[in-house]
């Protein structure tokens, strides 16, 4: 499961390992082996490697660029 987080300024991404400054987004997902999975290990990302990940994504909504977490496959306009 994805939870699209603000930090407190005391989270650290799993990934790179960089501390997550307050009041900034970050991502909290289950996952196996690189994988999303609806039971597994908690891993916290934060935005630049929930990008690169590719759990996090910009979309064109109202004329303007929004962040999502979503995956695509469930948004609909």
């Amino acid at each position: 499961m994805r939870q699209g987080c603000i930090s407190l300024g005391n989270v650290q991404c799993d990934n790179c390992g960089v501390v997550i400054p307050y009041a900034e987004r970050y991502l909290v997902i289950n996952e196996e082996d690189g994988v999303e999975t609806e039971s597994g290990k908690i891993c916290c990302y934060c935005l630049n490697c929930s990008l690169k990940k590719g759990y996090a994504e910009y979309r064109e909504e109202k004329g303007e660029q929004v962040l999502t977490f979503f995956p695509s496959e469930s948004y609909s306009v």
